[in-house]
């Protein structure tokens, strides 16, 4: 295939970002140019490959369906070259990693263990970046990442974790209507959950055989650290994701409200590409992530 028979790599490059944001304005953005110079540039790929990619509706982006089969072979290209060429550049010095997780599993489970996996992995600079708390895909940009969910990811390699739960804490000495740790007039608390799950307490209190509850006072915030922060000032009582909370209750920061645990269904899972796993970088971090916070079974 001669070098022609390729569209111009801008012409590719501005398709992908376009389609990762379905926006020519959030593109453009992100590339530093006009609005108008990625849909100049996506016309050109549309003239060159004689086939629409987009359909322009009024607000809004959508794929037609070549254009749609398109964006994913290029964005799984791309990610595959950015990878390689990151660890080119590497080659004869450090080896980069991108390690992406949720927050709170960074905060509370990973942080305090940094330095033990820095003496396990010293020829490897470790880029941690945090995306929100409840990460379904794999980012592009990562090498290795910690996803949620239940395992159903193809083109990945992925090993799961721990199983996530929701437990009901608050401050100590923080007073539940009931006595005996059992839920009693739920829907009279102050009631604190993350706004991902705005059903959280509800779902919370039909698995506790509580029945239907009517929550009057409900705090939701966007970030499991605040909802965990909220609960330690005496706010209320929160749903906080248990493993990765364990630590919060062990130095008394928090109390359970009640015994019961919800099973979410969901569980964490360490992930990469498939095409990653004969990394060294990749393999001994992975290596250290399941000795470390995977359950037994």
């Amino acid at each position: 295939m001669s070098v022609r028979a390729l569209p111009p790599l801008k012409s590719l490059r501005y398709f992908r970002t376009a389609g990762r944001h379905m926006s020519f304005k959030q593109a453009a953005a992100e590339l530093c140019v006009t609005p108008s110079a990625v849909s100049h540039q996506i016309r050109h790929l549309e003239t060159d490959l004689g086939l629409p990619l987009f359909e322009r509706r009024t607000r809004a982006l959508a794929f037609t369906p070549a254009g749609r089969h398109y964006f994913q072979l290029l964005d799984h290209v791309f990610a595959r070259l950015e990878s390689e060429t990151r660890q080119l550049r590497t080659e004869f010095s450090r080896t980069i990693v991108r390690f992406c997780v949720p927050p709170f599993f960074a905060s509370e489970v990973l942080l305090p263990r940094l330095g033990e996996l820095q003496e396990r992995l010293p020829a490897t600079d470790l880029r941690m970046m945090t995306q929100p708390s409840g990460m379904r895909e794999h980012p592009a940009e990562a090498d290795v990442s910690i996803l949620l969910g239940n395992g159903q990811w193809p083109e990945l390699q992925v090993h799961r974790l721990f199983s996530r739960r929701l437990v009901a804490a608050c401050a100590p000495g923080f007073a539940a209507d009931q006595p005996g740790g059992r839920p009693g007039q739920l829907a009279d608390q102050v009631l604190i959950a993350h706004e991902n799950r705005p059903d959280a307490w509800e779902e919370w209190a039909r698995s506790a055989g509580v029945g239907p509850l009517r929550a009057r006072n409900v705090l939701r915030f966007d970030s499991m650290a605040d909802v965990v922060q909220a609960a330690s000032q005496g706010l209320g009582i929160a749903l906080i994701s248990w493993p990765l909370g364990r630590a919060r209750l062990n130095d008394g920061q928090l109390q359970r409200a009640f015994d019961h645990e919800m099973d979410t269904g969901e569980h964490f899972y360490l992930a990469y590409r498939r095409e990653d796993a004969g990394r060294d970088s990749v393999r001994q971090l992975s290596s250290w992530l399941l000795e470390r916070f995977r359950e037994d079974g």
